[in-house]
């Protein structure tokens, strides 16, 4: 599993197309966020988002910062021209934050619910060994304190889900009679919601109860990547961000930046640059399985990269991707050789051939870097038309005078990454 944080508008934004249809209609999250980037034109926004000029609005970064409140990265209760200014003062302005350092450049606006702190609640839901907890404390905001020794505990076992009764049951013991029936609904619906979009870590504090309505007002959550290809329309298009501080390589930029312009998925960590093993893996699954076999082999400290290739991209795609890999690949030598492993599961619908073009076309490319850097290459994939696929590759390595190893699916997913660390060793 690989637990990847999303920013808040993506997450309110999901809760808003969805939650109504995981709560049995009882509840309905408004879709009035507003996401601000360093291109937003703030003078426009009014235009598209009329419900500025008259409500009172909040305005937060939305950069993966925990304790924004007492950070001072919140403003509360303001009119959109305060809000207005209040960005444009902060936008691109360095803040160090828990010791970190980096630049503001992202921002969610949205309505401030007026309530008093009698009407907060904290509720998460996080994956375990065991299953699902969820946690609810009657107390919710900035100064919650410690929910992990302070909340009530439910533990859901997997494949199950909790009922509205189990949940007044062990949750809400000190939640006010009124409201037990419409929160524990509010929470039997976001348990839904969370794993039928594959969430591993969600967040709400404070949620707010204010006349009959559930708010939740402030969110932190994380997806299980992997999933992708399942929940892709469920998470409507989202792009995990990097961590507040971090920076990204030039080249993983780069396959963001790629990423943002295809259905298909191109992902892409730089680990070590150094290191002997690449990878260029078909699917999110399969790359997770190849980087844990890596490491379970004990070669950790030798694999370069992390990503994968997946939802069928185009031949220029995926030679521009296949291209970045084995420029960052071929930088510095190293006298013992390195390795590039270029495997996948067996698809179900990606012509396996026609994805290949893009890769043969870099590696044509890339012939004489390959020779003088010592490169071997293993393959393994399965689906359609990959035979055809795997003979190109063949023929390829025979005529670039770069040794090619294919294998098809009556291999093992991940034969390949032993059959080189054997060598290796």
């Amino acid at each position: 599993m690989a637990q990847k944080a999303i920013r808040e508008v993506d997450g309110k934004k999901m809760m808003a197309r969805l939650l109504h249809e995981y709560s049995g209609g009882k509840h309905k999250v408004e879709d009035m966020f507003i996401s601000v980037g360093p291109e937003t034109d703030l003078d426009a926004l009014p235009k598209e988002y009329p419900w500025l000029d008259s409500a009172k609005v909040v305005v937060k970064t939305d950069q993966l910062i925990k304790r924004r409140g007492k950070n001072d990265l919140l403003l509360l209760n303001v009119d959109w021209d305060r809000a207005r200014a209040w960005i444009s003062e902060r936008m691109q302005q360095k803040v160090t934050v828990d010791g970190v350092t980096g630049t503001l450049e992202q921002f969610i606006v949205e309505p401030f619910i007026e309530h008093d702190g009698s009407e907060e609640y904290y509720v998460a839901i996080t994956s375990v060994r065991e299953g699902d907890h969820i946690l609810f404390y009657h107390r919710g905001g900035v100064d919650v304190g410690d929910v992990d020794e302070e909340a009530e505990l439910l533990l859901v076992p997997p494949e199950s889900f909790p009922s509205e009764a189990e949940i007044e049951e062990k949750l809400l013991l000190h939640v006010p009679a009124e409201r037990k029936a419409l929160v524990a609904n509010f929470i039997e619906g976001l348990f839904r919601f969370y794993a039928a979009c594959h969430y591993t870590f969600l967040e709400v504090n404070p949620l707010v109860v204010v006349e009959g309505q559930v708010f939740p007002l402030d969110l932190a959550a994380k997806l299980d990547a992997t999933a992708e290809f399942l929940c892709k329309d469920k998470w409507g298009g989202i792009v995990f961000p990097s961590q507040f501080g971090e920076v990204l390589s030039a080249e993983e930029a780069y396959i963001q930046e790629l990423d943002s312009k295809t259905g298909a998925s191109l992902k892409l960590t730089i680990l070590n640059p150094r290191g002997r093993i690449w990878t260029m893996v078909a699917g999110g699954g399969a790359s997770v399985i190849y980087a844990d076999t890596i490491t379970d082999l004990g070669y950790m400290h030798e694999m370069a990269n992390y990503g994968e290739y997946s939802g069928d991209p185009n031949e220029e795609f995926t030679y521009k991707y296949a291209r970045t890999i084995l420029d960052c690949m071929t930088r510095e030598k190293d006298e013992r050789g390195k390795y590039l492993l270029i495997g996948g599961g067996i698809a179900n619908f990606t012509d396996v051939a026609n994805t290949f073009k893009g890769i043969i076309r870099a590696l044509e490319e890339y012939r004489q870097q390959l020779i003088e850097h010592k490169v071997k290459i293993y393959i393994r994939r399965g689906g359609p038309n990959y035979k055809e696929g795997l003979r190109q590759m063949q023929e390829l390595g025979e005529s670039l005078g770069v040794p090619i190893e294919v294998y098809g699916p009556e291999a093992h997913m991940t034969r390949i990454v032993s059959l080189a660390l054997k060598e290796n060793s």
